[in-house]
């Protein structure tokens, strides 16, 4: 079983002993998601990079893990699979060539 299997396998187990997985569609958990995000970008929010408190970033991180690994056992996505596809598709769309030390967006080279 991969690290991966392992945390979903938690993750479902976390929540169908509270009973929780009524709450948990797509819709909803997509939307915890993206609340999670916004308390990750908090910890950064008027602080240097250098500044932020890496607990508080850990802490969020893990929701925010834990919210894209639910969404992507809700849709049985295979998460490997899923981010090498991505993977591929932004070395298309940034060739290293053209990408390498840009910030640019593909359709600005």
């Amino acid at each position: 079983m991969s690290d991966i299997e392992e945390l979903i396998l938690e993750i479902r187990h976390f929540s169908k002993e509270r009973d929780w997985d009524q709450f948990h569609n797509g819709k909803d958990v997509a939307l915890a998601l993206s609340i999670e995000a916004a308390e990750l970008n908090e910890a950064f929010l008027w602080k240097r990079p250098e500044d932020v408190n890496v607990d508080k970033v850990k802490e969020e991180l893990a929701d925010v893990l834990n919210y894209a690994l639910m969404m992507a056992d809700k849709y049985n996505l295979d998460v490997k699979q899923i981010v090498l596809d991505k993977l591929r598709k932004n070395a298309e769309k940034y060739p290293v060539e053209k990408a390498k030390g840009s910030a640019k967006k593909y359709n600005e080279f």
